[in-house]
């Protein structure tokens, strides 16, 4: 066979964790996910994991694990999110690579990918060594081998960095057909202008170096690449499975390649249902004969190049003006603000780039103490980066710490912190998008105030007010956002977090829930030392002691702290560092004091007294114990409101059914008292079982009448939650009739419904309990045949209402 087939994905989302807390914070636009991660896993990264080839009647034939079939990248710091938090996702990936190796000759289908996505051709070489040397790292401890190749973000190249991919054992890249400038066969002296001759995507390309290395490039297929992107070509996965094998050359007999790259995301987030596409279009060219599937590794080692190549420097896939889209108001954006301009892109880098300039000064002679080869440690940082442990950590700073860096691990982390985010904070979405104002843009300035405060805590020197000058330079489209100042002064400055912030979230979370001894607030460990606590009515003093310990750094701090709840929002909160035991006790003694005399007021003067200036009240909290507690707070007040509409629509529900028969629409106010109270029923109904189905066709019956809306992304995603757990049950006690029954009850849910509920992981479930041969269990010893026969006849049925094909 000399015809080959490979479709590749890259996959990637830009990192999204609080550059203090690494913890991705709930992000409302990702509603009713948590956030966008969580978003794209359930429309892409999972589905491509367990995606399904439907037979004529539309069921469900296979599930198959697309990686394992296609070429694919994974970002070193999306696969840290996925290991955390879809660890099932993450582990298929794994999987895939070693299928793949089976499958294509002892050759894996993952690639590694530039670290954190920086755009290669702007960095600076030593950043491009770390960038590469960090992402080879993290490949080898994920998948266990050496990366063969390495995707370079936006496919963005240069010289310099082929040598470092070259340098470092990489053999080769991808990169789109007009990043070719010149090339020839290897056995030729004259050169052709790959842009007049065009470049032939169906072989590989050697590329030589300067420095007398060369390494293997790929240029992927434009046109069929454009049509998965941006046209319709997913909407049959045999029509994609005939695109791609009618891009052979049919009077070439020797190997060749037709490739396609994309984003990942392509794959179901983009376009829905692309998995499946996928899916069917690889088993249709694997099983059409005309061509095998490979992998880049693959094909390079039975084919090797027979042309040789030479770049279009600083090109890339996504922006005809090189790698201007990264640096310069060159006209490419997203498309959705046209009139925009993107002026503001030039003065960003520049203010990085001064900051980057001015950080390393001011921390180069205390970095030059602290490690015996400062260069090769930030290199081998990785270890730590990925495995955060004390043993870990003690073997980095024996391995590349000088005497007195060994003697202190809190600043060579503190060092080491400073370099991770000055490579963080040139991630590439940053500059991507349409505004200075948009998530990109403020998360890598994040990046870069945790940078300066790192500068700040060693070096003591401030070097915020000079780069906040700089960003003066850059203007966001939006007048109401101002100018680069302006915006991290109003988005950036308020996510900063201290020791002291830490302290008051730990001390105002005190207030309404009491911690255990040992806890966590994302990166940080939190050991309670004293806690006291009183309560008159609805106020509420808490004073206590807490040890924080930085598992980034290492650093160890212990705070004291008052806090009060007047009542509703209002908190006030107090934290430092108190020098004496004797100190500590007479602040809690002035202030319990107080407080035992009903005297609120005396109270908040102390804590004002004994705190100073710096306060902190409810908005200081992060995240999901902030929702808790004003969850708390508005019980009440939520329970009333619940109340009062649930008033309206009991006493008027009969007026409500009649309006609609004589044509009148119904008023706002009924309106609103409706949808409230049967959401919110159908809500509480889709949590708990068993499953009421009288009660669910009475409030559907309801909504029919009155034509209520249903927020249905909310309920849908409640009850697929409630019917994955009952699935969950049955895969753990297969043989217990009363799991099953719960599952088909709650599939009787399903089928009144007006909507949707997707089904993905109870079939995932299904699909893998029999393949495992769970569904054939015995039923139990005391049971007889007619129960068994039960069993089975009642798996069966669930195959069926889950559209599997019979088998």
């Amino acid at each position: 066979m000399s015809r080959f087939v490979c479709i590749h994905g890259h996959f990637y989302q830009p990192p999204r964790e609080n550059p203090w807390l690494d913890y991705v914070q709930t992000q409302p636009s990702a509603r009713p996910y948590h956030d966008w991660n969580a978003r794209i896993t359930a429309e892409c990264y999972q589905p491509n994991a367990t995606s399904r080839i439907l037979d004529e009647k539309g069921r469900i034939a296979a599930i198959s694990n697309n990686y394992s079939r296609i070429s694919f990248d994974f970002g070193p710091t999306l696969l840290s999110w996925l290991e955390r938090y879809a660890p099932d996702t993450y582990q298929s990936i794994l999987n895939a690579d070693r299928e793949s190796m089976q499958r294509f000759s002892g050759h894996g289908s993952a690639m590694a990918q530039a670290y954190n996505h920086v755009i290669m051709p702007l960095a600076p070489r030593e950043d491009k060594d770390i960038q590469v040397a960090w992402a080879i790292e993290d490949f080898r401890k994920r998948f266990g081998r050496n990366p063969e190749g390495m995707w370079l973000p936006e496919t963005a190249v240069d010289t310099e960095t082929l040598e470092v991919l070259a340098e470092r054992g990489i053999a080769f890249t991808i990169l789109a057909p007009h990043q070719a400038a010149r090339v020839r066969r290897t056995d030729e002296q004259a050169w052709q202008d790959a842009h007049q001759s065009g470049v032939d995507p169906r072989v590989a390309y050697r590329c030589p170096l300067p420095s007398g290395r060369s390494i293997s490039l790929f240029f992927y297929s434009g046109a069929i690449s454009h049509e998965l992107a941006f046209g319709r070509l997913l909407d049959s996965g045999e029509d994609f499975a005939n695109r791609l094998l009618d891009g052979f050359n049919p009077e070439n007999d020797h190997g060749q390649l037709v490739h396609v790259a994309t984003d990942g995301e392509t794959y179901g987030h983009h376009h829905p249902h692309g998995d499946m596409a996928l899916a069917y279009a690889l088993q249709r060219v694997q099983e059409s004969g005309a061509a095998l599937l490979t992998n880049y590794a693959a094909f390079l080692a039975a084919h090797p190049p027979e042309y040789e190549v030479q770049i279009l420097e600083n090109s890339s896939w996504s922006c005809v003006h090189g790698v201007e889209r990264w640096r310069s108001d060159c006209g490419c954006c997203t498309g959705a603000h046209r009139d925009w301009n993107q002026r503001w892109r030039s003065p960003l880098r520049e203010a990085l780039d001064q900051l980057r300039k001015d950080a390393l000064s001011a921390s180069s002679q205390l970095a030059s103490g602290l490690f015996s080869d400062t260069r090769r440690a930030v290199e081998d940082y990785i270890s730590v980066i990925l495995d955060r442990s004390a043993e870990s950590v003690s073997a980095f700073l024996e391995a590349n710490c000088t005497p007195t860096g060994k003697s202190n691990a809190v600043e060579p982390l503190r060092y080491m912190e400073l370099r991770r985010h000055l490579q963080l904070m040139y991630t590439s979405c940053g500059w991507f998008f349409d505004d200075l104002s948009d998530i990109g843009a403020v998360q890598i300035m994040g990046y870069a105030a945790r940078a300066m405060q790192l500068v700040r805590d060693m070096a003591g020197k401030d070097l915020e007010e000079s780069f906040l000058t700089n960003l003066e330079n850059a203007a966001s489209n939006l007048q109401e956002a101002g100018s680069g100042r302006d915006i991290y002064e109003s988005l950036v400055h308020p996510t900063i977090v201290n020791v002291s912030r830490l302290g008051a979230h730990y001390a105002i979370d005190s207030l309404f829930e009491k911690p255990a001894k040992k806890s966590q607030i994302y990166s940080y460990d939190a050991e309670r030392d004293l806690l006291e606590t009183a309560r008159a009515g609805k106020v509420k003093l808490a004073v206590g002691r807490v040890q924080l310990f930085s598992r980034l750094t290492r650093e160890r701090t212990i705070l004291g702290f008052g806090a009060l709840h007047l009542s509703d929002q209002v908190l006030h909160c107090g934290v430092r560092p108190f020098s004496s035991e004797e100190q500590y006790r007479g602040m809690r003694d002035e202030a319990m004091g107080a407080f035992h005399s009903a005297d609120f007021a005396e109270v908040l003067r102390v804590l004002d007294r004994q705190f100073g200036e710096t306060t902190y009240s409810l908005k200081d909290l992060f995240g999901g114990v902030q929702r808790r507690i004003i969850h708390n707070l508005f019980e009440a007040i939520l329970r009333d409101i619940e109340n009062a509409y649930r008033r309206i629509y009991t006493e008027h529900a009969a007026m409500m059914r009649y309006l609609p028969h004589i044509g009148v629409e119904l008023p706002d106010s009924f309106k609103r008292a409706a949808e409230y109270v049967i959401n919110l029923d159908l809500e509480r109904l889709f949590q708990h079982g068993p499953p009421d189905l009288g009660r669910l066709r009475t409030l559907l019956g309801e909504v029919e009448a009155l034509h209520v809306h249903l927020d249905e992304p909310r309920l849908e995603y409640g009850l697929r939650g409630t019917l994955e757990e009952a699935m969950e049950a049955l895969r753990d006690a297969p043989g217990e009739i009363s799991h099953l029954e719960a599952v088909h009850g709650w599939l009787d849910v399903v089928d009144l419904l007006p909507f949707r509920v997707k089904l993905w992981n109870v079939q995932n479930l299904y699909h893998f309990m029999r393949r495992a041969g769970a569904i054939a269990a015995e039923a139990p010893q005391d049971q007889g045949g007619s129960d068994k026969a039960a069993l089975a006849a009642a798996y069966d049925a669930l195959g069926k209402r889950l559209n599997f094909s019979p088998r």
